[in-house]
Parts: structure tokens; C-alpha cells; sequence
């Protein structure tokens, strides 16, 4: 019965693929310049004035994923388990050469290059996993054991990465270029809720409008850190800061000339792992060129209202339209086989023909 439903979410899933390569092969690709508001199609290389740094492999990027698994018994079976999901990203920018845009990689579909991946497991003489400070960090954060077998992977948009980006171009509403790191939310999440972790006063007898009075309390009266409010997916250190205000204390310290990390913490400037696009040789950040970069660019191209469809791949766009030709044809036509078999195979077993 799982193969047959199987079959059919492959047959599903194929023409869902189906969809995606008709709509790149129907949109014209663009230079930056030129770009058109609307759905587009850009190639270039990844470039921006603030990045982060990878919590495992401490890659310097614009975005990073890190994902961990867990080897858990599940009845009388044993499968692979997520049991961590950390992704960050700062905005930054494609350049093709005859201009930038500015990329707002939040809720977009990432296929981009894994920078990391490897599976720990105890042996005979040890009691524990043999992990790196890093890894050892990312789960203790996570609050994950490490009394059976881990596998970690970490996905990274770097500098200079040659992307292919499929995303709607359209007017910035206040988006702005700062080192203020923002929690990514994958593309299936892609949507605000609010977290109210203790309110006193409501039970499943309060009507709308005194439920509505004591919200409209917290939220008026309470700081955000003491009633626990925090919209999902963004980053917890970074909520009770204004960025634009942020960003004036960030050019006030690199005009004078102060570019250490704990200063810029000391200031306020607490966005995670953030730190600028070079380093020193004595392991400070450098300040940016930020001049280079227009901080509150006109356009951004983002996850449409309209037409969500927002893609972001490390390969050519010949190359993604290839891996999509054979996988919807491959789901198209191998999930209704899949499914015939197993229904044949239980009609078989129960005596049905």
C-alpha cells in the first residue's frame, strides 16, 4: 500500500517538475540591467558587503544551512531522523557585470552546492561520538545527543558563487543592506506567525474581544524579550534592534576606523556570526567597501506575492532544465508503474484475481 501511494505522489511530483522546467524554458533570461519588473531569469556571481560565518565549517557566505540527522529506532525500524535545521542569511547582491540587484533569498527554493557532509557514528573504543568543537556546538545549541549515529551536512551561497536565480523583480518596500543576520524560512514556511510562549487570562471560555483586549496589551505594554514575542524565523538576537539604526551605528564605527567584532557587539551591532566581506591578518574584520554598494537599492528581487515561484541554483540553466527533464520523466512515467506493480502484488496476496 506505501508503494502504491508512493507511485502516485512520484506521478504528482513529476509534473509538479514538469511545471518548473516549462516556466524557465518560457521565461526569457535577463541581464540586470535590463531586467524587467516581474518574474526574470538572472546569471551572475554572488557578491555583497556584509557576510556570515558557517557555524560548521566556518565558510564565510551570504546564506548557510546546516542540518543534522539522527539514527533512531522507529518500531520495528530504523531511519534517519532530522534533529537540527539552522538557516541564516544576510542580503546581498548578484552581479553579471552590467549592474547589481539586490537578493532577498528569504523563502526561496535553495539547490545550491553542499559544503559539508559526514556521519559520526561510536565504535568499540570510544563511549561518545568523535565530533569537532563546531559540530559539538551546533548540536549542544540544538539540544542534541550524541548517543547514536549523527550525520551533518551544511549547504553555503559564498562569495563570487555563480548563481542562477529565477525570482520576481520588483519595487523594495524597505529592505535594506545591513550586517544584521536574518533567520531563513524554506519556502514551504514561507509565511508571518507569532510565537506567545505565557498569557495569563485566557482560557477556551474568554470571548474574541477580551482575548483581542489582552493581546493588544502585550504587545502595546510588554517588552518583547519578557513576554516571549518574536515573530517565527527571524533572528532572536537580532529582534530588538532597528536596523536602520544599526546601520548608522555600523558607518559611525568604520568611519572611525574601528572594525573588532566584540567593539562592534559592545555597540550594539549584534547580528550572529556577522562579519564583513575580508579579513585582517591578525583576524579582525576589515571594514567593507561599502561605498561600492548601494545599501537601499530601489529593486530587489524576492519570493513574488503573486507568483511565488523563486529558485536558486549553483548550476547553469541549461544544466537545471536537464535535471528536470529526467526527473519528471522518470516520476511521470515510473510512479504509475510503481503503483501498477503494487497493486498487482496485493491483489495477488489477497486473492483477488
Amino acid at each position: 500500500m506505501i508503494g502504491a501511494f508512493a507511485g502516485v505522489y512520484l506521478f504528482y511530483r513529476g509534473f509538479r517538475l514538469l511545471q518548473r522546467k516549462r516556466l524557465i524554458l518560457d521565461t526569457p533570461a535577463s541581464k540586470i540591467r535590463s531586467a524587467a519588473m516581474g518574474l526574470v531569469e538572472v546569471n551572475g556571481l554572488a557578491t555583497g558587503p556584509y557576510t556570515l560565518t558557517a557555524p560548521i565549517t566556518g565558510m564565510t557566505c551570504f546564506y548557510f544551512r546546516s542540518m543534522a540527522w539522527q539514527w533512531q529506532q522507529r518500531g520495528r525500524n530504523s531511519r534517519w531522523v532530522k534533529v537540527a535545521d539552522e538557516s541564516m542569511h544576510v542580503p546581498f547582491f548578484l552581479d553579471d557585470n552590467t549592474g547589481r540587484v539586490l537578493i532577498d533569498p528569504q523563502g526561496a527554493e535553495m539547490d545550491i552546492h553542499r559544503d559539508f557532509h559526514d556521519e559520526f557514528s561510536t565504535s568499540l573504543f570510544s563511549s561518545g561520538l568523535d565530533l569537532s568543537a563546531s559540530i559539538s556546538n551546533f548540536l549542544l545549541r540544538n539540544g542534541v545527543s550524541t548517543d547514536k549515529k549523527i550525520k551533518i551536512e551544511e549547504y553555503c551561497i559564498k562569495p563570487k558563487n555563480a548563481l542562477f536565480i529565477l525570482g520576481t523583480l520588483g519595487q523594495n518596500s524597505g529592505l535594506s543592506v545591513s550586517p544584521v543576520a536574518v533567520r531563513s524560512l524554506p519556502a514551504e514556511q514561507h509565511s508571518l506567525s507569532f510565537q506567545v510562549s505565557k498569557i495569563s487570562g485566557l482560557t477556551p471560555q474568554t470571548d474574541v474581544s477580551s482575548a483581542g483586549k489582552v493581546l493588544a496589551s502585550i504587545f502595546r505594554n510588554e517588552p518583547t524579550t519578557a513576554a516571549g514575542i518574536h515573530p517565527v524565523g527571524t533572528n532572536p538576537v537580532a529582534r530588538d534592534s532597528d536596523p536602520a539604526q544599526q546601520q548608522k551605528v555600523t558607518d559611525a564605527l568604520v568611519k572611525a576606523g574601528i572594525t573588532n567584532p566584540a567593539a562592534w557587539a559592545a555597540a550594539g551591532v549584534t547580528s550572529v556570526v556577522a562579519t564583513t566581506s575580508a579579513g585582517g591578518s591578525d583576524g579582525t574584520a576589515v571594514a567593507p567597501a561599502r561605498e561600492q554598494f548601494d545599501l537601499h537599492p530601489s529593486t530587489v528581487l524576492m519570493r513574488g506575492a503573486h507568483n511565488p515561484a523563486f529558485f536558486i541554483s549553483w548550476r547553469s540553466q541549461r544544466e537545471v532544465i536537464s535535471s528536470l527533464s529526467w526527473k519528471s520523466t522518470l516520476m511521470i512515467w515510473g510512479g504509475p508503474a510503481l503503483t501498477l506493480l503494487c497493486v498487482y502484488v496485493l491483489a495477488a496476496h489477497f486473492d483477488w484475481l
